[in-house]
């Protein structure tokens, strides 16, 4: 999942993140969730291992898992496929280390991006809505898709992440599902 900011491309182990300050990935713990960075910005932290619930519902990730078929060494969607599509439509944005041969960090793949984390979660609920969309798109049953359209004018991803933010405990490494 190597891709634009991969992580040791110049055969270092510190990840160079998008506003050019470096990070050893080590520094990384699986409880983080934002880098305070000392270019004065704060960045998402992203592991592998942090599940998708982190973003969505526990209900909707269920739903995608059995609609979206996975062709990689994923057993089924997860966290990598969230942060794909957010460093497919964000590429400046986003690096990606992969740690799979370092047993010391606790994770195969981090992602830090150029976002904090309220708004990586804004992103990643508004890909996954496009994402949505595109397959009601395809559906033979044009009341689903009136429905399903008329339900997002009235979503409102801020609110959405407001709530579900308040609803989880982000503060603390004890996050729950919803």
């Amino acid at each position: 999942m190597a891709g634009p900011g991969a992580a040791g491309a110049d055969g270092g182990d510190r990840l160079e993140l998008p506003c050019g300050t470096h990070l050893d990935p080590h520094e990384i713990d699986l409880g983080m969730r934002e880098y305070d960075c000392p270019c004065g910005d704060s960045h998402a932290v992203v592991t592998d291992v942090h599940p998708p619930s982190r973003f969505v519902p526990e209900s909707l990730v269920t739903v995608l898992r059995e609609t979206i078929d996975t062709d990689d060494e994923f057993e089924e969607f997860g966290t990598p496929h969230l942060l794909g599509v957010v460093l497919e439509e964000f590429p400046e944005a986003v690096v990606v280390h992969d740690a799979s041969d370092d047993g010391a960090v606790g994770y195969t793949l981090v992602w830090v991006t150029d976002f904090d984390a309220r708004r990586l979660h804004e992103v990643v609920v508004e890909l996954v809505v496009e994402l949505m969309e595109h397959a009601i798109s395809h559906a033979d049953d044009d009341a689903a898709v009136s429905e399903f359209e008329s339900q997002m004018l009235e979503f409102d991803v801020e609110a959405f992440v407001e709530q579900y933010r308040r609803e989880r405990e982000f503060e603390s490494e004890h996050d729950r599902a919803l």
